[in-house]
């Protein structure tokens, strides 16, 4: 049995919201009454979600933003507001995976985009969510790690080096916030059922096996599993949890 919130007259902010975790997360924060703003780098994508929610008779908009442009991030907290008034909730949930690279031969293509994505993306939407939610005195801010911000793999240093700067970024950003009523988390998420886990299982398949045998609870996480924990994270319930970093990966990082 699902936890209900009530997040009625408040706002909710997601990034990467046209599928997977961000999309469920949307879908979530609808559901328990929330205003929402989707936004993604894929337009006709994020604008299909929206009109989904629509349909069902919530209040939401579909944003075109790529996350690595401080000024698309800067204007869709900027949208948010003069749409709705106001901005309580973020998922920073926008990120890409790097492909599998020894660490002595990775390309500094590579490194830069995953970190421009997975990083400075955060960073980005984080730093205008803070603006807006500093004038009201009240938000959360739940920003999406992974597994990788908590342990090392081999062939995955770019893309970890991201996940474990997230984790940085919001611990010290939630020690700043916190006396200012703005509570800043992470969800660091396991294997999860997603587009972007599909397709490292066909493309990476004998990787995918190996991390598979590491995975206590014996499955894939659901992206729901995920959208509860940024939930919790945003409500009432957690009002205590400043600068953690959940996982939520069926037992991986206990190793």
């Amino acid at each position: 049995m699902s936890p209900t919130y009530d997040f009625h007259d408040q706002v909710a902010l997601v990034t990467g919201a046209a599928s997977g975790m961000g999309l469920a997360t949307a879908r979530a924060f609808a559901e328990a009454g929330a205003a929402v703003v989707l936004a993604d780098i894929d337009a006709k994508a994020v604008q299909r979600a929206a009109e989904e929610l629509t349909a069902a008779g919530h209040q939401a908009i579909g944003i075109a933003c790529d996350v690595t442009d401080e000024e698309q991030a800067a204007a869709t907290v900027e949208r948010a507001v003069a749409t709705y008034g106001r901005l309580d909730m973020a998922f920073n949930n926008a990120g890409v995976q790097a492909p599998p690279s020894d660490a002595a031969d990775e390309t500094a293509e590579n490194f830069d985009h995953v970190n421009a994505v997975n990083l400075r993306g955060i960073w980005a939407a984080q730093k205008h969510e803070l603006r807006q939610m500093r004038q009201q005195g009240s938000g959360a801010i739940v920003n999406c790690s992974s597994l990788g911000g908590l342990v090392g793999l081999p062939e995955r240093a770019a893309y970890h080096a991201s996940k474990h700067g997230v984790i940085g970024l919001t611990k010290s950003a939630a020690v700043e916030y916190a006396p200012n009523g703005i509570r800043i988390n992470a969800v660091c998420p396991g294997v999860i059922d997603t587009p972007m886990v599909a397709d490292m299982l066909e493309g990476q398949a004998d990787a995918m096996a190996e991390i598979m045998k590491q995975q206590p609870i014996g499955r894939l996480g659901r992206a729901d599993e995920i959208a509860a924990a940024v939930l919790w994270l945003c409500s009432p319930a957690a009002s205590l949890v400043v600068g953690a970093a959940l996982p939520v990966d069926g037992g991986y990082t206990t190793h």
